[in-house]
């Protein structure tokens, strides 16, 4: 009975990644510089999975960018390519002016997010808070009606993350 009370206890401490188990420590900007996983803390995280070849990709990834500049005090993304080389990712990151950070391109964790998050197709924006814990796997779809719903489902968001500090009436 105890050992059971005493796994029962330390459950929670398990249950919840950090952002550093779940991203890995360091992540890669555009021209691969690092940049520590521990700067996403406090935010609203969007994981985009998305590639360079793939025309929906191409064709999203602009208003992404737009979104996440216009909210990058609240919400930011991290890159999950699928692109075929280093090359093919940090080129893609360049040419979109992704300002955000990337899971770098040689690690598993490309895979393992995927999986983790049931990622079926790309481009997909599945939104996490910043202990690893999912909000919605439609990120895509709710920020791509009008610029009103995309302000509302990002203080949805942070709702869900338990980030609403009343400060939010200003998205």
């Amino acid at each position: 009975m105890k050992t059971l009370l005493s796994l029962l206890l330390l459950m929670p401490l398990t249950t919840f990644a950090s952002l550093e188990e779940l991203l890995g420590a360091e992540l890669v900007d555009a021209k691969g510089d690092k940049v520590e996983a521990s700067s996403l803390e406090g935010k609203v995280i969007g994981l985009y999975f998305s590639a360079e070849w793939c025309g929906p990709c191409k064709m999203f990834t602009p208003q992404l960018v737009e979104f996440r500049d216009r909210h990058d005090d609240k919400f930011e993304v991290v890159f999950v390519s699928s692109d075929r080389s280093a090359e093919d990712q940090q080129a893609y990151m360049k040419d979109y002016d992704m300002e955000w950070p990337a899971i770098p391109f040689d690690s598993p964790l490309r895979q393992e997010l995927g999986a983790k998050y049931g990622v079926r197709g790309i481009p997909s924006l599945v939104i996490i808070d910043d202990q690893g814990n999912l909000i919605t796997k439609d990120g895509r779809s709710e920020i791509s009606g009008s610029d009103s719903d995309a302000r509302k489902a990002l203080r949805g968001w942070r709702r869900s993350a338990g980030k609403d500090d009343g400060g939010d009436e200003d998205l």
